[in-house]
């Protein structure tokens, strides 16, 4: 399944918004185009923005500083910079400085510019679902770590060479359910 994402494309150039709109909207992206750096801010401030595209050279505000504004408003926000001039140095200090995620130079290949989407879009849901377990992982500790201290070595496991673990509390009772399950009945708690 493809995730579908809401891209901002800034460029002083009505051809290329347009050819970047008419590839990605192939992907079945919500796009936005503007024109105007500033506006694009404004955007990004108002609304959930998933992918900006922005190109370098702009009137009124450079690319790479606009995609570093965004960077602080909306950290999550992929960053992607497109640029006619092949200016080594700032694709490296763009990258570096993690000011964007990927820097094409124009003209773009289509297929590249929409994998690379697609690869960030993944990324960062992967990263997102990195953070919602860590935080989970974290809650079930502090959940053991309070019976711990309530109930001190409840949590100990006792094991055989193999690596079976040893049950020998004489409060336990072992049933089989009827799928053949071992159901455990501790009568203490």
């Amino acid at each position: 399944m493809q995730e579908t994402a809401t891209i901002l494309i800034v460029d002083d150039e009505e051809a290329v918004l347009n050819a970047l709109e008419r590839s990605l909207g192939l992907d079945g992206h919500n796009m936005i185009k503007t024109t105007d750096p500033h506006k694009a801010l404004e955007i990004v401030g108002s609304r959930q923005v998933d992918v900006i595209i922005s190109d370098h050279l702009m009137p009124g505000m450079k690319g790479l500083d606009l995609l570093r504004e965004v960077r602080r408003i909306k950290p999550d926000t992929i960053r992607i910079i497109l640029t006619g001039n092949a200016d080594l140095d700032l694709a490296m200090r763009a990258i570096n400085e993690g000011q964007v995620y990927r820097f094409f130079q124009k003209p773009w290949d289509d297929e590249n510019l929409r994998l690379d989407i697609r690869l960030a879009l993944a990324h960062r849901r992967l990263k997102s679902e990195n953070e919602r377990l860590t935080v989970e992982v974290n809650r079930q500790a502090g959940i053991i770590q309070g019976l711990e201290k309530k109930y001190p070595g409840i949590g100990d496991v006792h094991r055989t060479e193999t690596g079976a673990i040893v049950i020998d509390d004489d409060d336990m009772e072992v049933q089989h359910s009827k799928t053949g399950e071992i159901i455990i009945d501790d009568k203490d708690f």
